[in-house]
């Protein structure tokens, strides 16, 4: 199959778009390593622009779907992948997409992206609303926001974004892309990074809506302690009955502990 991102023509990355293509072949193919598409499952790339990674996937597997926003895009992918055994193509905005409408009763989708920087956390959180029909998903994002995703307790990264993801995920970094991958080249350090739906929770809150508060609530002030970041949501007379130490700071409790603590809150507001 012929690689697209050499006949396109003149067509310019769109700032509004977020638009950083990927050009490096090297690149491309230590991606498509760690995915390891294999035929019979379903894949779904958000973004596809110019099908660089697009062309690497439709050797791979019989079942691709692409959601591209850039309508000029979208005529030249049809003519480059018309005749992959299974191929479709949705003009629309991933923000707003139903996932659920593209696979199969009892088939998971596998999710792949080059994402625009600057809709990436919206469009995870969009994402994890369709985990239980996801096995995996695999993104090229900023490396600062994959070391937010990643991080773990204490690191300066650790917050409300890896909390919440790793409350339906489990988060691997797995390796740095530098800037001159893409064309054209952005400003900033790349990553990619694999989340893996889990199948069983390990941690459960008894009010998901509960634990968002909590954690988003806390790291608003995370340099001050629980205690301090907390007197909006619990009585000063109730600390005491939490299952943690108020005196920590935010950044010093783990996921088990932010779920334990929400669940507490739930017990004492109920």
């Amino acid at each position: 199959m012929s690689r697209p991102g050499n006949h396109l023509g003149p067509h310019k990355a769109r700032k509004r778009f977020g638009q950083n293509f990927l050009v490096d072949g090297n690149v491309i193919d230590r991606i498509v390593a760690s995915i390891h598409p294999r035929d019979g499952e379903w894949v779904v790339e958000i973004g596809p622009g110019k099908g660089a990674l697009t062309a690497r996937l439709a050797d791979k597997v019989d079942h691709l779907r692409v959601i591209e926003l850039d309508r000029d895009l979208v005529p030249w992918l049809k003519v480059q992948f018309e005749r992959h055994p299974d191929f479709a193509l949705f003009q629309a905005d991933a923000l707003k997409f139903d996932f659920s409408q593209l696979a199969p009763e009892g088939k998971p989708l596998r999710i792949v992206g080059n994402l625009p920087y600057n809709i990436s956390t919206p469009l995870i959180f969009h994402l994890l609303t369709y985990a239980d029909q996801v096995s995996d998903m695999h993104f090229m994002l900023q490396k600062e926001v994959v070391n937010r995703l990643a991080a773990g307790p204490g690191e300066k990264a650790y917050g409300r974004l890896g909390i919440m993801v790793q409350y339906d995920c489990q988060v691997e970094a797995l390796f740095e892309v530098p800037p001159g991958a893409f064309d054209p080249a952005p400003k900033v350090d790349s990553a990619i990074v694999r989340l893996i739906p889990h199948t069983q929770r390990p941690f459960v809150a008894n009010n998901r809506k509960t634990l968002e508060q909590l954690v988003n609530v806390a790291f608003q002030q995370r340099r001050k302690t629980l205690r301090n970041a907390l007197k909006n949501l619990v009585l000063p007379e109730q600390l005491d009955e939490l299952p943690v130490d108020a005196g920590l700071r935010p950044e010093a409790l783990s996921l088990e502990d932010y779920v334990r603590l929400a669940n507490a809150l739930d017990d004492l507001n109920s």
